[in-house]
């Protein structure tokens, strides 16, 4: 019988779950001992060659501590504030005194740096002084402040230490002074979304309601007339803060898609405009949605989300589709080779999806979370650590980088800082919060979304459990989950099958289950008296698949991609030579373990053909009869790209037709 909840969940504490698994406490290690004091050593100027940031220094002449002037972005401020959620993530599950000095240091010095009325942004306090709030379109200040709210939280709920949540309450408290319904009061919001999300945040831990409402606010304010950005654009003497231009065709009103700004968010459809901006909206009008229990405003969630994921996502998870306004661009317009796919788009996605999956039980969600995390997250990164890539393409042809103005945003090789650097923080935050993507659950069900070998200490239904999830994930789809309970308790454990499953069995204690009749919405409902110590045994079969795009996905006609379970696989120059476009694979691929690439990982081998040269000498076209000659193909998973003698590479690859041997 199917006892499946229907009911909405909620997170689990980072400091209940503590990731064992090899696979990924081997990122969140490199993000604790690696990523954080190089990310800290590059906003203090200190790493050669590498982008200068300048955050600290603006931070200590904004606090009065050194002379200077303002340098970087309008939203510089925010790379330390990701940076400090993201050490407070990492203290959370594995404590560091002298990381935690050195992050107790840096909110000393923003404290400083704030200004009697609780305003704090180092750009407006350092350059334009005086000129606060009179550009809300381009200069980002309410998504820097919700940078330093999400910081204030997460600080606060791993160390308890209040300072730094005082900040940001200061902070939020003067915001709401300054914008709101009531009369004398700015009705209007920023032109790129954040502050939403975070206040949210900020209402949860403090109980304040006016947070809450202020992020309604924000919401409900978005694309009414008359259009706020156009008047602010006329007040300002049509003036861009980017480049100090009169030109029209920077007005506001030029592009309202951008931001979102075209519609009402309630009757938004489709996804338009800037990924990040858009993806970060989405995740607080699901916060929203869910405390006021906001029916349209889930509605128009929904609407977002199945068109994203059905006709604007790569499947890598990655998102956004042109480098021009790091945006989307139209239905099932994916271009492999001019892709933008942004880190932080996909990091947002996530975060729109966790919300999503607080509010209905529906393994879509928690399988695009999965997507992401398997190959633009991790891939967004070098194996050192160090390097990172902001655009994540799946194909590259380093010749055509470097020469054609169209594809210069897509590296052949990560960079060691962006002069833009959003994705390397934000990337640490998320990989060292990834406990939080494991569970949620609500007062009759544990739902297990992700599978990794961890250990999770929980009350469900009233009783105190502890969770042992056991596996090779993702090279396994064997996944072993010991339930420990000092008490008898009747409850349900409900596991997520991955929509890219096509084959499992399930059995409790030895038993094998009926899964079919247990399945709702991509989970089984297990529903037992838990007892003692319970076993269950789950195993998800992972063959190698050959995936084809919709037809309508114009860039992929005749090609595949290759998958096996989660991870998305890729060829390179360095394994098959060069000119990968030549490459025809054939549909007999078997996996083998490769111990010494990247420290031993599963490769796929798959026969196919190679297209020769033969008889193109000194030509550009002839006659259709080229020579083909087999070849064996070798592809490694794409989130390793990159991390050897830079050249070509390729997710989706023509299928054998015609060749011959």
């Amino acid at each position: 019988m199917n006892n499946g909840s229907t009911r909405s969940s909620e997170e689990v504490s980072l400091k209940a779950v503590k990731i064992t698994d090899s696979f990924w406490s081997g990122y969140q290690k490199l993000v604790k001992e690696v990523v954080l004091p190089y990310q800290w050593e590059v906003m203090n100027d200190r790493v050669p060659e590498a982008e200068p940031s300048h955050v600290i220094k603006n931070l200590r002449i904004a606090a009065g501590l050194e002379d200077g002037e303002f340098y970087g972005f309008f939203f510089q401020d925010t790379d330390l504030a990701k940076w400090l959620e993201a050490v407070a993530y990492i203290l959370e599950t594995y404590p560091d005194p002298e990381l935690e000095k050195l992050a107790d240091e840096a909110i000393d010095l923003v404290e400083k740096a704030q200004q009697p009325d609780g305003y704090l942004n180092t750009y407006f306090t350092i350059k334009k002084k005086g000129k606060r709030w009179t550009n809300l379109y381009e200069c980002h200040e309410l998504y820097t402040a919700g940078h330093f709210i999400e910081a204030g939280v997460a600080y606060y709920q791993a160390t308890g230490k209040r300072k730094l949540l005082d900040i940001v309450c200061r902070f939020a408290d003067y915001i709401d002074t300054v914008f709101g319904p009531e009369p004398g009061k700015l009705q209007a919001y920023d032109g790129h979304q954040e502050i939403e999300l975070a206040l949210v945040k900020l209402y949860k831990v403090t109980g304040e309601k006016r947070y809450l409402e202020l992020s309604k606010f924000f919401l409900d304010e978005r694309g009414k007339e008359p259009f706020y950005f156009e008047i602010e654009w006329e007040k300002r003497g049509k003036v861009s803060e980017w480049n100090n231009s009169t030109d029209e065709k920077y007005s506001p009103g030029q592009n309202r898609q951008y931001n979102q700004t075209h519609l009402p968010v309630r009757e938004q459809k489709e996804a338009v405009g800037h990924a990040v901006r858009l993806l970060y909206m989405l995740t607080g009008m699901a916060d929203v949605a869910k405390e006021y229990n906001d029916k349209s405003l889930l509605q128009a969630c929904r609407n977002l989300w199945e068109n994203i994921v059905t006709r604007q996502m790569y499947i890598t998870g990655g998102i956004g589709s042109t480098s021009i306004g790091e945006a989307f661009t139209f239905d099932y317009d994916l271009p492999n080779d001019t892709i933008y796919a942004e880190t932080c788009a996909s990091i947002g996605l996530i975060t729109f999806a966790h919300r999503m999956l607080q509010i209905e039980n529906k393994s879509v969600y928690a399988d695009v979370i999965e997507k992401a995390l398997y190959n633009i997250i991790i891939g967004s990164m070098a194996k050192d650590g160090k390097h990172y890539f902001y655009v994540n393409p799946l194909e590259v042809f380093p010749e055509a980088s470097e020469k054609n103005p169209i594809k210069r945003h897509v590296k052949p090789r990560r960079q060691k800082w962006y002069s833009c650097a959003c994705c390397p923080p934000n990337l640490a935050r998320l990989i060292a919060s990834l406990g939080l993507y494991i569970f949620t659950k609500n007062s009759d069900t544990l739902f297990i979304h992700q599978y990794a070998a961890c250990e999770a200490e929980l009350e469900v239904a009233g009783s105190k459990i502890k969770v042992v999830q056991e596996s090779a994930y993702p090279w396994n789809g064997e996944i072993k989950i010991g339930i420990v309970s000092d008490v008898q308790k009747e409850f349900n454990i409900a596991l997520r099958i991955p929509g890219w499953c096509r084959k499992y069995s399930v059995d409790l204690n030895g038993n094998k289950l009926e899964a079919d009749n247990l399945l709702k919405e991509g989970y089984l409902y297990i529903r037992n008296v838990w007892s003692g110590n319970d076993q269950i045994h789950l195993v998800l079969d992972m063959p190698v698949e050959m995936m084809e795009a919709n037809p309508l996905v114009r860039a992929n006609a005749g090609k595949v991609a290759l998958q096996r379970g989660p991870v998305v696989y890729c060829i390179e120059e360095e394994d098959n030579g060069d000119n990968l476009s030549a490459l025809s694979i054939l549909t007999e691929p078997e996996v083998d373990y490769d111990p010494e690439l990247f420290g031993g990982v599963h490769v796929i081998k798959i026969k196919g053909y190679r297209r020769l040269n033969d008889g193109w000498e000194n030509k550009l076209y002839k006659p259709a009869g080229s020579k083909y000659k087999p070849v064996n193909i070798k592809a490694i998973p794409y989130y390793l790209w990159g991390n050897r003698t830079p050249g070509e590479m390729m997710v989706w690859i023509r299928r054998a037709g015609n060749e011959i041997d």
